[in-house]
């Protein structure tokens, strides 16, 4: 587990807030902190975009994201964005809410991120200011391999959002067999922004989430440089748009 800043005191436990996204690297690296003794997650921290009620990026209804909280038994924290906030106004907002945390005696923040070094620099930089430090339970390791242990574990997760070109999986559960059929350019977790899953099953909860896929729709982004979660990687933000598979509590 990479940590941004070694721990100055071993011997007392690491208050922190877990970023969930609602999706599978999240769930993993949650497993993952779960299994640390030393750490102790007060809350799961989510950004939704308050003009749809859905979880940014991702685009899942809140009612889903809230069950997901229940199911694995940790408080859910919501931060509310307007649709497209600049890059100082998500700032200012993010600013505001780790001060917060920090004000409780919280002083680390759990990704999931992988390999993107420009993301990490960017999380990193962002909590200096507030006086936390970030912790990276999956950072660099092969995604192959955690995608493998992902399922092996018997996490089960459903294609939320593609990129435009990757429309024919959105909606769809991700198998091994699905994973095998991906173009060689696309990275088995979805790394640089190729697809966002939701979980639904998995160690981390009590008990399944029940859901129904419904239409899917296509958002182009006018303006890239105004997206609606500005913590993304580059590839990301150069895309037209992205195909949402509308996912129904069941």
């Amino acid at each position: 587990m990479e940590e941004s800043i070694l721990p100055v005191n071993q011997g007392k436990r690491k208050s922190a807030i877990f970023n969930w996204s609602g999706g599978k690297d999240s769930s993993l690296a949650l497993y993952h902190c779960l299994q640390d003794s030393d750490l102790d997650i007060r809350y799961l921290v989510t950004t939704v975009n308050d003009e749809v009620d859905r979880v940014s990026m991702h685009g899942v209804r809140t009612e889903l994201l809230i069950q997901q909280a229940e199911s694995i038994g940790i408080p859910l924290y919501q931060i509310r964005l307007p649709e497209m906030p600049g890059m100082n106004a998500y700032d200012a907002i993010m600013r505001q809410h780790m001060e917060r945390f920090k004000e409780e005696g919280i002083e680390y923040a759990v990704f999931g991120d992988i390999f993107l070094e420009d993301l990490k620099k960017y999380r990193d930089e962002h909590l200096a200011e507030a006086g936390m430090k970030g912790i990276y339970p999956l950072w660099q390791r092969n995604t192959t391999e955690l995608i493998n242990e992902f399922l092996t574990l018997g996490f089960g997760t459903v294609i939320a959002c593609t990129q435009e070109r990757l429309e024919y999986i959105v909606g769809k559960e991700i198998s091994h067999e699905l994973i095998l059929s991906l173009p060689v350019d696309v990275d088995v977790c979805g790394e640089n922004g190729e697809f966002h899953t939701f979980s639904f099953k998995g160690p981390i909860f009590k008990n399944e989430i029940k859901y129904k896929t419904g239409i899917k729709v296509f958002k182009e982004y006018k303006s890239p440089e105004n997206a609606d979660d500005t913590c993304v990687s580059d590839t990301t933000k150069k895309l037209s748009g992205f195909w949402y598979c509308d996912l129904i509590p069941a």
